[in-house]
């Protein structure tokens, strides 16, 4: 899963990059208006933690550009502003959740992933595709009740994929999905390749159907078709 942290603070980034990066999240960091606002026009993200108070504008510019955009990424702001005005205007801008400053980490932790759930899943925590099984919250899968044991990356592809039913998937969207923006640094995407080729692999060894299906000169799309 990949997140954006638009946070002004340092220290404050960095721990919770930290932090979720050890719950195996890719955390992708921008410090000012204008740094999230390239990072959102060019990348998607499963949820952004904004900060209103930043250097160079406010967090309120950056809901207008997800919404001119059309942009469907979850947001939850962080913020030390706390009055009934703002977390309205936040919400009527689009946010879905607020969390004040200071902070537990595991809070924040909590509120991710009920995010995604609510975005990707439709708040479950159990994902059933035909004959596959996700428990979003221990990372285990299961293929006709028979537990297959995929790397860490391997199963971010799998619900990106399901999170993605029928909608072709390019090379770089899969590769800057799992990697974040190092994959722009990469000379080129033939991971991709491989996570996708080990993905299949362990499936049909458990007996699923092949889902995932090559779209020559375009990517990988998912589907049941």
């Amino acid at each position: 899963m990949k997140l954006l942290l638009v946070e002004d603070e340092p220290e404050l980034a960095k721990s919770i990059q930290q932090y979720l990066n050890v719950n195996e999240f890719i955390c992708e960091w921008a410090a000012t208006v204008t740094s999230a606002l390239d990072k959102i026009s060019n990348y998607e993200y499963d949820a952004i933690l904004l900060d209103l108070m930043l250097p160079d504008g406010d967090g309120f510019e950056i809901l207008n550009e997800l919404k001119k955009q059309f942009k469907t990424d979850g947001v939850i702001i962080i913020s030390a502003k706390e009055t009934l005005e703002t977390r309205i205007e936040g919400f009527n801008l689009g946010a879905d959740d607020y969390l004040t400053k200071p902070f537990h980490l595991s809070e924040l932790l909590v509120r991710i992933q009920a995010l995604i759930r609510r975005k990707k899943f439709n708040g479950n925590n159990t994902i059933v595709f035909n004959e596959i099984e996700i428990d979003i919250l221990s990372k285990t899968v299961k293929v006709n009740n028979f537990k297959v044991e995929l790397t860490k990356k391997e199963i971010d592809l799998l619900l990106y994929f399901i999170g993605n039913q029928n909608r072709v998937l390019s090379k770089s969207a899969i590769a800057e999905y799992l990697s974040g923006d190092m994959a722009d640094m990469l000379d080129n995407h033939d991971f991709v390749y491989a996570h996708i080729k080990n993905l299949k692999k362990k499936l049909k060894v458990a007996q699923c159907d092949d889902y995932i299906k090559t779209i020559y000169g375009l990517g990988y799309k998912w589907t049941n078709e």
